[in-house]
């Protein structure tokens, strides 16, 4: 047996049979005790275990009740545990409130093609696309607050093209501000193909899903201010991506070429992106380019002369806007084309060049009906924000894009020696609601003002004629 104590008690017993005679009886009963003594042993042993085994299941099922009921609790032990943290405590440093409302575009990723480059303030599902948390709080805030917009920067290089696409999920507002391109778009009716001119301080707008293209014709770079219809990714195919993913029989028998298939197979595709595109030997490729500018009933559909447009001075600065007006009121011939245009595509966007003049201010305002958001073309400002129970301030420079939600307070304040000039987009293709604090601080009864800011009444006429309610 295992157990030596049974062995030695054995040999005992086996060297005393020729000596004295040991009651048998007396044998037997010891034995019976010790088997007693282990068998009881054993079940102090048992029930002790069973009672760890009871304790430890409850502690794990109360443990399990307290996170599900507080899943708060998971997401902070997992503060501090990424790469390179020193501590486990380690807290990461708040993200300031502030970049809710400012991307620094200047500090994005740079997507660059062989033709020009692409610089974005948008919203993207997988986290690791964003350079960093200032920039992942701007896309998270669009996007949560169902803005409507996505802004990016095109610069392509002279004769560069941004190829022949579509958006899927988007219409897309431009703003040249600077050089001079040709636009092609393709509607729904392919008999119709509307090519234009652009020049700094116009505006092009591209419906969702009609195929268009961008042409540098100038000697210099041309750079392109976008908004898109969406805070979701936006979601695009260009034609040679279209003609490289579709079987070559099938493009053979679509497109009906001499040679047929095997002229579809000359076709190489390019191994860098080319979605802005731009030959080496263009030269040798292009021996005859035209630019065709098509009818300005056609081109208006598409196309919005901003910088011709008419003036809106305001104290302190001036608007222009290539908006819809309804019946037309104050437009031209061609204007109108426009803002019909607008009004016939569902969720297009309002745009306006706005201009607050040297140490001016853009009072403080919001809007009914649209978000908001904006690009810092040149000069440097303050904007304050206002939402329910948040409040920010900060300073804008040349690149910046800012964003204010529908209804949230704010104003623009030009803090420089020049002028303060944006490009600025709304969301929405109706007239455009907003009130300003001057307005709603007139517009309520005194006496309720003086209750509700605990002053005399008679202080109020300070601010001007208040309503009489």
């Amino acid at each position: 047996m295992d157990n030596q104590a049974f062995e030695m008690h054995g040999d005992k017993l086996e060297s005393s049979a020729k000596g004295t005679e040991w009651p048998r009886r007396e044998v037997v009963s010891h034995s019976s005790q010790e088997r007693k003594g282990s068998w009881s042993l054993m079940k102090v042993f048992l029930a002790c275990l069973l009672a760890c085994v009871i304790t430890t299941a409850i502690g794990v099922l109360a443990l399990s009740l307290v996170y599900v009921k507080n899943p708060a609790l998971i997401q902070e032990e997992t503060v501090g545990k990424g790469d390179g943290d020193s501590s486990p405590n380690a807290e990461e440093k708040p993200v300031d409130l502030k970049y809710q409302f400012l991307n620094h575009l200047k500090k994005s990723k740079v997507y660059n093609y062989p033709g020009g480059e692409i610089q974005w303030a948008r919203y993207r599902r997988d986290v690791s696309d964003y350079q960093n948390e200032e920039e992942l709080e701007f896309g998270r805030s669009i996007n949560s607050h169902r803005s409507q917009m996505t802004f990016g920067t095109l610069r392509i290089k002279s004769k560069g093209l941004r190829a022949p696409h579509w958006h899927f999920n988007a219409n897309e507002h431009g703003y040249l501000l600077q050089g001079a391109a040709w636009i092609g778009v393709i509607g729904a009716d392919d008999s119709v193909v509307t090519t234009y001119n652009v020049t700094a301080g116009q505006v092009v707008f591209f419906p969702r899903n009609t195929v268009h293209w961008v042409k540098n014709v100038g000697s210099g770079d041309c750079v392109f201010l976008l908004f898109f219809t969406t805070h979701e990714e936006l979601q695009t195919l260009d034609v040679d991506d279209a003609f490289f993913s579709t079987p070559e029989d099938i493009a053979a028998r679509a497109l009906k070429p001499q040679g047929g298939v095997n002229f579809i197979r000359t076709f190489q595709k390019q191994a860098e992106d080319q979605a802005v595109n731009l030959p080496p030997n263009l030269h040798q490729l292009v021996q005859n380019a035209t630019y065709v500018q098509s009818p300005d009933t056609l081109v208006w559909r598409y196309f919005y002369n901003l910088k011709g447009s008419a003036k809106f001075p305001f104290p302190g600065g001036l608007f222009q806007w290539a908006r819809y007006r309804i019946n037309g009121t104050g437009l031209n011939e061609t204007e109108r084309i426009f803002s019909e245009s607008l009004n016939k595509h569902e969720n297009t966007l309002t745009l306006a060049t706005l201009r607050i003049f040297s140490n001016q201010l853009g009072q403080p305002h919001f809007h009914f009906n649209a978000n908001e958001m904006g690009y810092v073309i040149s000069g440097c400002g303050q904007v304050g924000v206002i939402l329910s129970g948040v409040a920010a301030t900060f300073n804008i420079g040349i690149g910046d894009v800012i964003f204010f939600p529908v209804g949230t307070q704010h104003y623009i304040k030009s803090v420089c020696d020049e002028d303060l000039l944006l490009i600025l987009a709304y969301s929405t293709g109706e007239q455009l609601q907003t009130l300003r604090m001057k307005d709603y601080f007139s517009g309520t009864a005194d006496h309720i003002l003086a209750q509700l800011f605990f002053k005399e009444q008679a202080e109020f006429k300070k601010f001007g004629q208040a309503a009489k309610k």
